[in-house]
């Protein structure tokens, strides 16, 4: 079922443009958003969410406008980016008492898993995490009010490779449950490892969109890896 589409997103800045954008997603896949820095990712999220405003175009949550419903849909969904700045010393557990009191639909103990999980340290102050933890405690606080559908810009960006996996195979178990899950990477190796479909922008244009193995078959040429693919399609963009 299909629970966010967007279409004909547009958006123009001096030097850069985001052309005629439209994907759908469904409840219980995991869609990798790839393409390479500057392709226009995180434009297209922070479109999807209302942060910047697009020119033109239609997104629509559950199939309620985003326009005119933006409270209630922000309620049902959990959005996480690397470059969220929380207050710098305030402890965590004082940030996540605040961000409790937006949502009627928090969940104490996903938030205690998920902060066991993390191995964070609720004493602390973002301020004296690592790269690689605050992106961890940017999910946390996605992932504890029970969001049917999960939009991360480049969530695995600064962690380490251990933490990578342990990331990824928790993205498998929310779908599981029947999260749909939306992440941005230029890391090929997320995509193999976990999603469901593959979304690849370049240049501000959707080039190609598909489940994983649809994907390979349409793209890749004989005896290309994934990333080999995507590499070559980006060149050949690049070249036209």
């Amino acid at each position: 079922m299909s629970i966010v589409s967007v279409k004909g997103l547009c958006k123009t800045y001096p030097a850069f443009r985001l052309q005629d954008v439209s994907f759908e997603l469904e409840a219980g896949r995991i869609t990798g958003f790839i393409g390479r820095n500057g392709a226009g990712k995180t434009t297209t999220i922070k479109s999807m969410l209302n942060l910047v405003h697009p020119d033109s175009g239609e997104i629509r949550y559950f199939g309620l406008p985003l326009a005119g419903n933006e409270a209630e849909i922000k309620k049902r969904i959990g959005y996480s980016t690397g470059t969220v700045s929380w207050y710098p010393k305030k402890k965590i557990r004082e940030i996540a008492a605040i961000t409790r009191s937006f949502y009627d639909t928090w969940d104490e103990h996903a938030y205690r898993k998920y902060l066991k999980l993390f191995a964070l340290d609720e004493g602390k102050t973002p301020s004296e995490l690592s790269e690689g933890m605050k992106v961890k405690f940017n999910l946390l606080q996605a992932l504890s009010h029970k969001g049917e559908l999960l939009i991360l810009d480049e969530p695995t960006s600064g962690l380490d490779p251990f933490s990578r996996d342990e990331l990824l195979e928790l993205f498998t178990e929310l779908k599981r449950d029947g999260a749909a899950i939306f992440f941005s990477t230029h890391i090929v190796s997320d995509l193999e490892k976990c999603a469901d479909d593959i979304l690849f922008l370049s240049a501000g244009r959707i080039r190609a969109s598909a489940g994983r193995e649809d994907f390979i078959r349409q793209y890749a040429e004989t005896g290309e890896t994934l990333e080999e693919t995507i590499l070559r399609m980006e060149r050949s963009g690049a070249d036209a």
